[in-house]
């Protein structure tokens, strides 16, 4: 796809950080609702965002693919029922394309700062692009980044010493020759069980070194059938009806996840099952049965990483990694294996956003360093006390374990625009989440997460912080989430009037109801 990059203005109504499903999806509601004055920058030259990037071997999701489109957008194309990489990333492109607001995205475009203007009542951006600085000041700050954009590299004694390729999961060098070479993977998290079957089948020699066994899921996955593509194009209904009933039985995990883990007792045998069909090796299992509940960390799904395991050229590492050589990997009994190529599948920044490192907020802290003290929090997964006019798609505790993000970002896309109405019908010239409201959010938000499996699962996990809070997920069923932010309450928030540019006089009145909050089960 050929993209176009929009000339940089001085002065936007609003400016949206990312070109994934988040970013898109916000310039698209933004130009429906007739709010055409928007700048999206994304690093990267082309929309897509984690589909753009993640271009591995293996590559694909692990939602249904019917869940995992846009709901104004869908797609009757899908080839099955899990979708590739490559099928989702053309699907961005066809949507970006069709809906007519490319010529407002400045690709290879990154964030270098942005601080909030009181007196502009604005954000002062600094992008970067064709290698010079520019300012662009914004009334609005749309963050879209989300939480797999930066890849974690694993802090290992002489990993930079290694004389062979090294390369992460989501900077695939596809350059690098892996026929008959002795590769090595770190790591076995959801890329890395994509990607280890894919390597086997033309590696010499495959280490794959497991700190933590996942629990990992058959995957019924399967082609379309031509006559169901057709009926998703002629017939009225149909994939809405697919996606329905996939969405009620994804929910359906939900209370297994938060209220008793019993209650995926039956799910758990049956990736016990998928261990045993896909390993005869009574030592091998061992090793790859999780010690664990099912839930604790993400579950997996994969009919091929087993076997893959399971084969004469591969081998399991259990052994902790104590440094890593110019010519291989030492582990901590003294073994040192040799390599010539090292894949490092150690997931993302997801409870240190980057995004929040370049953010000033109105009392000249980061929200880096707000978040900091606490660990990140927000008011609804999207504002946050301390930054005006600032709205993060995919923030806080908006992560799910069970079904589709896209649900989740559609619900505060269509908050962030009834927020923008509101703004303009009452002449606000910003709004912040009262620093009650957002304690009461979140002091509810973790009241519920102590009793998950995710807290009591017996397990380390990337959805908690340094604090040991669980900052990722979403406690309770995404269309609770998506009822809580069915409408901007302006209640919960502190509000000033729209000042003049030229004379700095208000406008309008500022009229406030007494706060309210929903806290309850």
């Amino acid at each position: 796809m050929t993209t176009t990059t929009a000339p940089l203005p001085t002065r936007v109504e609003h400016l949206v950080v990312g070109a994934g499903f988040a970013g898109l999806g916000t310039a698209i509601k933004l130009d429906e609702a007739g709010r055409r004055d928007f700048l999206v920058v994304d690093r990267g030259h082309d929309v897509g965002g984690t589909w753009r990037d993640n271009t591995y071997p293996g590559a694909a999701c692990d939602v249904p693919s019917q869940l995992y489109s846009f709901s104004f957008a869908p797609n009757p194309a899908w080839s099955r029922s899990f979708s590739p990489q490559p099928e989702i990333q053309a699907y961005l492109q066809r949507v970006a394309e069709r809906s007519g607001v490319l010529d407002r995205f400045s690709f290879a475009t990154s964030v270098e700062a942005a601080a909030w203007d009181e007196a502009e009542q604005a954000w002062r951006v600094t992008v970067h692009r064709d290698g010079a600085d520019h300012e662009v000041l914004a009334r609005f700050l749309v963050t879209g980044s989300g939480g797999l954009s930066e890849p974690k590299m694993p802090d290992i004694e002489g990993i930079d010493s290694f004389a062979g390729r090294v390369f992460h999961s989501a900077r695939w060098d596809h350059d690098a020759d892996l026929a008959g070479k002795r590769v090595a993977v770190i790591g076995t998290g959801a890329s890395a069980i994509q990607i280890v079957p894919e390597l086997q089948k033309v590696a010499g020699r495959l280490d794959v070194y497991q700190r933590t066994a996942p629990w990992v899921m058959p995957r019924h996955d399967r082609p379309y059938l031509g006559v169901e593509k057709l009926g998703f194009r002629l017939v009225p209904g149909l994939q809405k009806l697919y996606r329905t009933a996939i969405y009620w039985g994804r929910e359906s995990y939900v209370p297994g996840f938060t209220l008793d883990k019993r209650i995926i007792a039956p799910a758990q045998k049956l990736a016990l099952k998928n261990i045993e069909k896909g390993i005869t090796d009574p030592e091998l299992r061992a090793k790859v049965t999780p010690t664990f509940d099912m839930g604790c960390k993400r579950i997996l799904i994969s009919n091929t990483y087993y076997p893959a395991l399971a084969a004469d050229n591969c081998e399991l590492v259990t052994d902790r990694i104590a440094r890593i050589t110019p010519t291989g990997i030492v582990t901590e009994d003294g073994t040192e294996r040799e390599v010539d190529v090292l894949v490092v599948a150690t997931g993302f920044f997801t409870t240190d956003q980057p995004i929040a490192h370049h953010i000033t907020g109105r009392e000249g802290r980061t929200l880096a360093e707000v978040w900091d003290q606490r660990g990140m929090a927000a008011y609804k997964g999207t504002t946050i006390h301390g930054f005006p006019n600032l709205f993060q798609i995919v923030g806080p505790n908006v992560g799910l374990g069970h079904s589709s993000m896209v649900f989740m970002i559609e619900s505060q896309i269509a908050y962030v625009l009834d927020a923008l109405q509101t703004v303009d019908e009452h002449a606000y010239g910003s709004v912040e989440p009262k620093q009650s409201a957002q304690d009461a959010w979140n002091d509810d938000l973790h009241r519920r997460m102590r009793r998950t499996v995710w807290s009591t699962g017996g397990c380390a996990s990337w959805y908690l912080d340094a604090h040991g809070r669980n900052t990722t997920l979403w406690p309770r069923t995404t269309f609770t989430f998506r009822r809580l932010l069915s409408r901007f309450d302006v209640e919960a928030y502190d509000v000033t009037a729209r000042r003049s540019a030229t004379t700095g006089q208000t406008l309008g009145q500022v009229h406030t109801t007494p706060q309210t909050q929903e806290v309850s089960a």
